[in-house]
């Protein structure tokens, strides 16, 4: 089975006393944080700087230190991405997939989406917990914010 690892993160932002997280709209029409593939002789960090830049336009991350969390996962190859052989045969290729997120403050609001995404919006926590559209999504919002007001960053 092949494998695959990203980096992502949940990004937040502070203003008027309320927290605000950034969720993106997926082509696929989910909505998610911020990740992606690291790149050959990529750290972790250097890829979260990356595709935060990347898909949101974001330069001034804050990475909280202490804040690390992960899931793994297997999925279908898209089509698209699968050779004409093995589609003709009606293969099927499963990926291991793993991915690493951490929490990062920014202080900017605008975003500017890459063309891989949809929208995205800025929503205090109850809100964004509603947003997210997979569980584990939902399981890593509700750490980070737990995070932010027990270390209170």
């Amino acid at each position: 089975m092949a494998q695959e690892k990203s980096v992502g993160a949940v990004i937040y932002r502070k203003e008027n006393d309320k927290i605000y997280y950034l969720l993106l709209k997926y082509k696929e029409k989910h909505w998610d944080f911020v990740k992606g593939h690291i790149e050959p002789n990529e750290t972790e960090e250097q890829t979260l700087l990356r595709e935060t830049e990347e898909e949101a336009g974001l330069l001034d991350l804050k990475i909280a230190k202490g804040f690390r969390e992960y899931f793994k996962y297997v999925f279908r190859q898209y089509k698209e991405k699968m050779s004409k052989e093995d589609l003709e045969k009606g293969k099927i290729a499963w990926i291991f997939k793993i991915v690493i997120f951490y929490l990062a403050e920014t202080k900017t609001k605008e975003i500017k989406l890459s063309p891989e995404h949809q929208d995205y919006k800025w929503l205090i926590y109850e809100e964004a917990i509603k947003q997210t559209t997979f569980k584990n999504a939902k399981e890593l919002l509700k750490k980070a914010n737990n995070f932010i007001i027990k270390n209170n960053l």
